[in-house]
């Protein structure tokens, strides 16, 4: 396989994190963002040229346009685009979520979404080439109790990203993707030592990675989910 220009947010952590790490090993340039700067520097420090790291809030648009205007002006656009950022409410029932906690979770799982969408994906309808993932969730498809904020969000990740797929031009692809059961911290902090069962970031990322490379424009369109 030729190598890649991959574009991810949420970088810095979890199976970010662990996708970085693979999509290197495998001879691929990685773009890759975080909100973090102790971890994007470190990420900086243990991959260097020709990849790139940068701090960025991908819920304010300002930044998301001035990185993604000087990743494109440096001639990195994007074969492979995935937005992974996102964050999770703290268990409990609907009512008992703040305002200013549901509004985080908007502005980073479906704003966000939307802002490297809208500065990256003209770059991509240009060429007429790439590939859109967007990750969804089980509680994208289905629903549990004390995490309907998280669940609206990735329910609104997998239509919004199913419209998106209708609009590209032949040859792209659109995919709203479900990563799986995960140990990472945002399970730990649904369930606790519970998450202790499941596949760690780096377990993960050993099939999702060649997963993630081999869509297509064969998958537009499609809800997936990574091989368990």
């Amino acid at each position: 396989m030729s190598s890649q220009i991959i574009v991810i947010t949420g970088a810095t952590r979890g199976c970010g994190r662990a996708m970085v790490e693979r999509f290197v090993e495998a001879g691929h340039t990685v773009i890759g963002c975080g909100r973090s700067e102790a971890l994007v520097a470190e990420l900086r420090t243990e991959f260097g040229s020709p990849h790139r790291f940068d701090v960025v809030d991908v819920a304010n648009d300002d930044q998301v346009q001035t990185w993604a205007q000087s990743v494109l002006a440096a001639g990195f656009v994007p074969d492979l685009l995935i937005n992974n950022a996102a964050v999770m409410n703290n268990p409990a029932p609907l009512w008992e979520i703040t305002a200013a906690e549901f509004q985080s979770l908007i502005s980073v799982n479906i704003v966000g979404t939307a802002n490297v969408i809208r500065h990256f994906v003209p770059a991509m309808v240009g060429r007429q080439r790439g590939v859109i993932v967007n990750f969804s969730s089980g509680w994208g498809r289905v629903t549990a109790p004390e995490v309907a904020p998280y669940c609206a969000t990735k329910y609104a990740s997998e239509g919004l990203t199913l419209a998106l797929a209708q609009e590209l031009p032949r040859g792209m692809a659109a995919v709203p993707l479900n990563p799986g059961i995960i140990n990472t911290e945002m399970l730990q902090q649904c369930w606790a030592d519970g998450a202790s069962a499941y596949p760690t970031a780096e377990q993960w990322s050993q099939v999702a990675a060649p997963f993630l490379l081999s869509l297509g424009a064969k998958d537009n369109g499609k809800s997936l989910s990574v091989p368990s």
